[in-house]
C-alpha cells in the first residue's frame, strides 16, 4: 500500500514540474505583423523534424509548410510562433526557412500571460 502512495506522490511531483514548465514566461516582448498579432507574417517551410518540449510548442516534419504569426524578441529571438493546419505553437526558427513573406513591417509589442498558455483543441489550459 505504501508503494502505491509513494507513485502517486512521485506522479504528483512530476505533474507539478511539468505545468511550472509549461506557464512560464518565455519572453516579455514579441514582433507582429500588426497590434494585435493577427495578421500571418510569413510562409516558411520546415527543415527538418521538430518536437518541442511541452504542449506549448508545434511539432511537424521536415517538409510542412507552417505560417508564422510572431517572433519572440529581446531576451529569446530563437523562437517563432506559428500554425500548421489545426495546430499551434512556438518553434525555433532554425527549423524552417523563409518561402514567402506576407508583411513589410514588424511591430514589437508586450507578449501576454495568455501568449504561453497551452491549448487544446477549443479550450485553453492553465497548466
Amino acid at each position: 500500500m505504501s508503494r502505491i502512495w509513494d507513485q502517486r506522490i512521485l506522479l504528483l511531483v512530476i505533474s507539478f514540474v511539468t505545468s511550472l514548465q509549461s506557464t512560464k514566461v518565455l519572453s516579455e516582448w514579441k514582433k507582429c505583423g500588426d497590434w494585435e498579432c493577427e495578421a500571418a507574417m510569413s510562409r516558411v517551410q520546415a527543415t527538418t523534424d521538430y518536437v518541442g518540449p511541452d504542449c506549448r510548442y508545434l511539432n511537424f516534419k521536415a517538409g510542412e509548410e507552417i505560417i508564422v504569426y510572431s517572433k519572440l524578441s529581446r531576451k529569446n529571438e530563437n523562437l517563432w510562433t506559428g500554425s500548421k493546419g489545426k495546430d499551434f505553437g512556438y518553434f525555433p526558427k532554425d527549423a524552417v526557412k523563409i518561402e514567402e513573406v506576407l508583411i513589410a513591417e514588424e511591430v514589437e509589442v508586450l507578449t501576454k500571460e495568455a501568449d504561453f498558455l497551452c491549448l487544446h483543441g477549443d479550450k485553453s489550459t492553465f497548466e
